[in-house]
């Protein structure tokens, strides 16, 4: 199956996690095989739709993920509310197709690799949550192949 078939689009694909104060931002490359992070955007509406809006042109992005945090057993809490809020706005937002991602445990996934690679706390606060969208990325990515 080609790489571009999930969404009939090719191009990069921006990877979301949204967090109460961060939103972290992942990012793959034009063949839609590997995630990388990208940075973080500070939340707070309208100015973190522009930022992701921002970054939607600037890498010319085709499509936008927005991790999804159900709890373990799938159900929707607070969180995965405000997140489905969140990409509906981008929707109304954005000239591209956003979908949601499942991203249970991503951010303890993304916590246990960097305690791997040997960063200290500070180090890791610094960067999970890029590191998080990161893997809600690579798995949007895997799936859709």
């Amino acid at each position: 199956m080609d790489s571009h078939s999930a969404s009939g689009r090719r191009g990069r694909v921006l990877g979301l996690d949204v967090g109460d104060a961060r939103i972290g931002v992942a990012i793959s490359d034009d063949d839609r095989r590997m995630a990388v992070p990208l940075g973080t955007v500070r939340t707070g509406a309208p100015a973190d739709l522009k930022s992701v809006a921002a970054l939607v042109e600037e890498h010319d992005v085709s499509q936008v993920v927005v991790g999804h945090p159900l709890s373990l057993s799938g159900g929707a809490g607070a969180r995965a509310a405000a997140a489905e809020r969140f990409a509906g706005a981008l929707r109304t937002f954005l000239r591209v197709p956003v979908v949601m991602q499942d991203e249970r445990l991503s951010t303890v996934e993304a916590e246990r690799s960097l305690r791997r690679a040997g960063a200290t706390s500070e180090q890791r606060r610094r960067v999970v949550d890029r590191a998080a969208a990161t893997v809600i990325l690579q798995a949007w990515l895997d799936a859709n192949r």
